[in-house]
């Protein structure tokens, strides 16, 4: 049985990203991880994952958390650096 360690190992994924996902699809981690480990295998998965993110920025910055708002943002930035497309 593949822990979600080796999970996020395979797919290049942070647990930061993934706390995200899992933030966004209001869902455990777990579940998070087997879902963007699918995800980041495609161009068009990638821009959905990509897009989970930008949207918990501009909710963040809509309620004025600066600081979950700059953290998402770092996140983001990696994992656009990390799986690079035509953002």
């Amino acid at each position: 049985m593949l822990s979600i360690r080796d999970c996020l190992d395979y797919c290049d994924l942070t647990d930061d990203e993934v706390a995200l996902i899992a933030e966004h699809e209001e869902i455990p981690d777990a579940a998070a991880a087997q879902v963007a480990c699918g995800l980041v295998q495609t161009p068009e998965g990638v821009m959905v994952l990509t897009g989970y993110m930008l949207d918990l920025i501009e909710r963040a910055n809509a309620h004025g958390d600066v600081d979950k708002a700059a953290h998402a943002a770092s996140v983001c930035a990696r994992f656009m650096a990390d799986h690079p497309l035509l953002h």
